[in-house]
């Protein structure tokens, strides 16, 4: 398990990294926080305030989605499947309340796929409603497993009180959080990424465009979410890709449309300029293959179970360096992800990712006679 979770944490990649002197400071933004991350390999390129507690506002519908996602692909659920919009669902999310709504009529049969258009391009909260009720049982019910979810992603400073982001107390979360979160959506479930990229639904004869101004400002934007109550502000969280190199930014509490556009692209221009991400191995990669003792192979294929890459300043692509390091001698049995060993990557003298190195597949322990050749093999080690 230990190793399991170790392999996990790769994808999120959060390893230490070099600070680069010639780099500038991040560009001063209108926010109350914010942070911006490369998605391949979790470095973060510039915060504030990212482990604060925040109101989200609709920006909670990312939790609402992922699980919705998860039962698409578990197929728990079908985009072809129907499901009725409650009293709560309408009254709720929009039609008696002033909110966002997709227009849904009390005790109609609804799509999946027309509840997922209208949660996230819309942001209604009717729809998201409906798709809570349907997973939770009740919105109530669903919302405890938002809050199981959060934990398994390690949102250590999320809260959630309802599916779609009205205020409360106890319904917060922290920018970092976010960017973990979106990441995890775009990692997770790629297939059904393009929602975030659709301009416009049209639903019940009301046609609405998509609330994230960036997407057509800036042709890499390609995703993800606003937000906005009294109490939050204008919040983004905004997704581009340029060059193969995609990043993720969290803007949180700022004062206007306009200002939470402005600061999220000021934020991906400065990371898409003075840094860029290498991909070192692909998951699964053999790096090497390394001798056992007492097994029955003589060999073990050594590498990370997750893609491995890292963000460097712009310029030094060609000055990284990697090193493979087992923990010699490695004694069967071995373990399949079982830990045996460090990938180093250097930039010039700096070290800018130390990640854990582990076996690719399981060598069970050897005969009698070639444990006790090795015995003997080991004394002259």
């Amino acid at each position: 398990m230990k190793n399991f979770l170790t392999a996990l944490l790769l994808t999120a990649c959060l390893p230490c990294f070099a600070a680069a002197p010639s780099i500038p400071t991040p560009p001063p933004v209108a926010a109350n926080g914010y942070i911006l991350l490369d998605h391949d390999s979790g470095r973060v390129l510039a915060q504030q305030k990212s482990d604060e507690r925040m109101e989200p506002a609709s920006i909670t519908k990312l939790m609402t989605t992922y699980i919705v996602f998860e039962a698409l692909r578990d197929k728990r659920l079908a985009l072809t499947d129907t499901v009725k919009v409650s009293e709560h669902a309408w009254r709720t999310g929009g039609a008696v309340t002033d909110g966002s709504t997709s227009f849904l009529e009390l005790g109609s049969e609804v799509p999946v796929d027309d509840l997922i258009q209208g949660m996230i391009v819309q942001s209604g909260n009717d729809a998201t409603i409906v798709l809570a009720e349907k997973l939770g049982g009740t919105e109530d019910g669903f919302v405890q497993i938002m809050n199981e979810y959060a934990k398994r992603l390690g949102l250590t400073g999320t809260h959630f009180m309802n599916s779609w982001g009205k205020p409360d107390p106890n319904h917060y979360s922290t920018a970092r959080d976010i960017a973990v979160l979106a990441n995890a959506l775009i990692r997770d479930f790629p297939q059904y990424y393009k929602y975030y990229s659709q301009r416009e639904f049209t639903w019940n004869k009301h046609r609405q465009f998509n609330r994230n101004g960036l997407l057509d400002k800036d042709p890499s934007v390609d995703g993800m979410k606003t937000g906005h109550t009294e109490s939050a502000k204008y919040c983004l969280v905004a997704s581009a890709k340029r060059n193969g190199m995609r990043l993720v930014s969290v803007v949180l509490g700022a004062p206007s449309v306009k200002a939470r556009e402005d600061a999220s692209a000021a934020l991906l221009n400065y990371g898409f300029t003075f840094y860029e991400t290498v991909k070192l191995l692909d998951a699964g990669a053999v790096v090497q293959n390394a001798a056992v003792y007492k097994g029955e192979a003589a060999a073990v294929p050594v590498g990370s179970r997750a893609a491995i890459s890292v963000t460097v300043p712009r310029g030094t692509a060609g000055q990284v360096t990697k090193q493979a390091t087992v923990n010699a001698p490695l004694i069967a049995p071995i373990a399949s992800g079982q830990s045996v060993g460090q990938y180093t990557v250097s930039v010039g003298n700096d070290v800018v990712a130390r990640v854990p190195l582990v076996a690719l597949a399981r060598v069970d322990e050897g005969g009698i006679w070639r444990r006790a050749v090795d015995s003997v093999k080991l004394w002259f080690q």
